[in-house]
């Protein structure tokens, strides 16, 4: 391995540095986003909880893109009408600007984690259409007129298409009470708000044939109707098994025809099999990380990223969904108490296999 310098210690790749008592991870060569500067920004998904201490350190050797994992949600920012949390974001965003880093907000509407509040009046009764769409309105306005020139991308729509069905649109609180205009207003609203910020429309299992033709038509006819919608996000949320090269290359380019960009906004590789609703842990679930899994792991961050520097053209960023194995949304998800270990950086905050394959081409 080939030694290198960091505080004027000469340290191995992927060691580690022990300043006082704290562990300080030294950055491995090249880093990923040296690695990918002429192709797109490297991103990550952050709590305020990895503004300090080894895992702030690894944010700033390693990415130039950071996404707020659950601060800008409608519940978390928005809990009461009258009221916001902007703390935690307002630190995310401080600590980007502080580094050069660019911001990615995520995200202005989603069915899921919105406050109650939203969809009932006072008497505890379901708003009207147009109540609805204006408490639309002024949370966007507020969310993104506040950081306005601060985040460059937003997610503006979140998973509004349902996995199953042959419908094209998600039977959520905003589709019931709005109708499908919700996702073209919230558009509007959001362009309106900060004229200069990319627009994206953000879904997970976009791989799969039938579901990726249903966000295909939902955006297709949002950019008929002249909706500011700039690109999609490909959220990532994939494992050793899936996808293929095949079903990956076939979104990017399907929703490239449409002109519109594409980012992978939410990725990690599960080690187990892929599910997409919670559910009991059984018997045979077990926590472990094999050798196997090791590998398989590797050969499939690998190929993801051979894909994604061949569609330069269209990717215009890829962000990883938490920093590193010590901590990630998959440990309890869908099974709740088993450890995943999804990222190119383990518990230790040290470069797995995974990465090298990543960032060697």
């Amino acid at each position: 391995m080939k030694p290198q310098t960091l505080f004027s210690v000469p340290v191995l790749l992927g060691a580690t540095l022990l300043l006082g008592t704290a562990l300080v991870p030294q950055a491995p060569e090249p880093t990923l986003k040296d690695a990918y500067k002429n192709y797109f920004p490297i991103g990550v998904a952050v709590a305020p909880r990895n503004l300090t201490g080894p895992e702030s350190e690894l944010i700033i050797q390693q990415f130039n893109s950071v996404t707020p994992e659950n601060s800008m949600k409608m519940g978390p920012i928005h809990p009461e009408e009258n009221r916001y949390n902007w703390t935690d974001t307002d630190a995310i965003v401080d600590f980007a600007q502080k580094n050069g880093i660019k911001v990615r907000g995520h995200n202005l509407c989603w069915h899921n984690q919105t406050p109650r509040w939203f969809f009932t009046d006072a008497d505890g009764k379901q708003v009207t259409k147009d109540v609805l769409l204006a408490r639309l309105q002024k949370h966007i306005s507020d969310v993104a007129g506040r950081y306005k020139g601060k985040i460059y991308a937003w997610d503006v729509v979140n998973e509004a298409v349902p996995d199953t069905g042959s419908g094209m649109y998600r039977k959520s609180k905003f589709y019931e009470i709005i109708g499908e205009d919700y996702i073209q207003k919230a558009f509007e609203y959001a362009h309106a708000a900060d004229p200069t910020a990319q627009l994206y429309y953000n879904d997970y299992n976009t791989e799969n044939a039938t579901k990726r033709e249903r966000i295909y038509q939902l955006v297709k006819k949002l950019k008929a109707n002249g909706v500011p919608i700039h690109g999609v996000g490909l959220q990532g949320h994939w494992s050793i098994y899936e996808p293929t090269k095949q079903e990956l290359e076939e979104s990017i380019n399907r929703f490239a025809s449409l002109g519109l960009k594409v980012q992978i906004t939410e990725l990690d590789v599960s080690v187990y099999p892929k599910e997409h609703e919670r559910r009991e842990k059984r018997p045979t679930d077990k926590s472990e990380y094999t050798p196997e899994m090791v590998e398989k792991q590797a050969t499939h961050y690998k190929m993801l990223f051979d894909v994604f520097r061949k569609h330069k053209n269209a990717i215009t960023n890829v962000t990883f969904w938490n920093v590193s194995d010590k901590t990630s949304w998959l440990d309890n998800f869908p099974v709740p108490g088993r450890k995943d270990y999804p990222l190119l950086f383990d518990q230790n905050y040290q470069p797995k296999k995974a990465y090298a394959g990543v960032v060697r081409f």
